[in-house]
């Protein structure tokens, strides 16, 4: 009698276990973000700005490739105020749960900075500092070179130091803070990046971001300012 209810509760259970199995989808290798922002006053002056940002990864066992693309536009009475790209890819191959390796490209164009391209190749190690629930951190350190191009077009090719600082905090389900910080320091110039963003999810995937971005150069042509300034409001959309 044991047996025979034993088989029968098997036969029961095993199709709704089958269908359960079935509804777990396996977790898909690819993630990113997709951003746009755009804003345009029009009266006594008429000015517009725009920013957008792509974000892909894709990892595979220990490895994890990011690849990034952004664009600022602005405009005043028609006439273009400012305009920068920056294309990235990075590798990264864990060591362990907090240690990897990295190996990095960056690719950065400001027709209106001191530099009209920058282009840095660099290698290094990660640890992850902090990881829980609400709080994260990574640091990097690394080497490699830089060739950049000034706006009068004289190059610059450089051996070059790179540090990084990745911050993330969960403040609540639905919002974040996150700071970056990049540095890559040469014998010619040190650049510096910080990216200083709260995010706040509005419905599912979608999410409205306020960022301020600083990009600095320690060396650049007389009459140039050394540091760029830019403030953004965008929706952004995660996949």
């Amino acid at each position: 009698m044991k047996l025979r209810m034993t088989l029968i509760v098997a036969v029961l259970v095993a199709p709704i276990s089958l269908m359960a199995q079935e509804e777990q989808e396996p977790e898909s290798p690819w993630a990113g973000t997709v951003n746009l922002g755009y804003l345009a006053t029009s009266g006594n002056t008429e000015n517009s700005t725009l920013n957008t940002g792509l974000e892909v990864s894709y990892t595979a066992g220990q490895w994890r490739h990011i690849a990034t693309a952004k664009a600022i536009n602005a405009s005043e009475e028609k006439v273009t105020t400012a305009e920068a790209y920056d294309v990235g890819w990075k590798s990264e191959r864990n060591l362990s749960d907090d240690a990897y390796l990295f190996g990095q490209l960056d690719w950065r164009k400001d027709n209106f900075g001191g530099f009209d391209t920058q282009f840095s190749q660099t290698v290094g190690y990660g640890r992850r500092l902090i990881k829980t629930d609400k709080h994260h951190l990574n640091v990097e350190i690394g080497a490699g070179a830089r060739q950049s191009e000034i706006q009068d077009g004289i190059t610059e090719d450089e051996a070059i130091l790179r540090g990084g600082a990745f911050y993330k905090w969960q403040l609540s389900e639905t919002t974040e803070f996150r700071q970056d910080l990049t540095v890559e320091s040469g014998s010619d110039n040190t650049y510096l990046e910080s990216i200083s963003a709260v995010s706040a999810k509005l419905v599912g995937n979608l999410a409205l971001v306020a960022s301020y971005t600083i990009k600095h150069n320690t060396d650049v042509p007389a009459a140039t300012e050394k540091s760029d300034y830019y403030s953004a409001l965008s929706l952004e959309y995660a996949f």
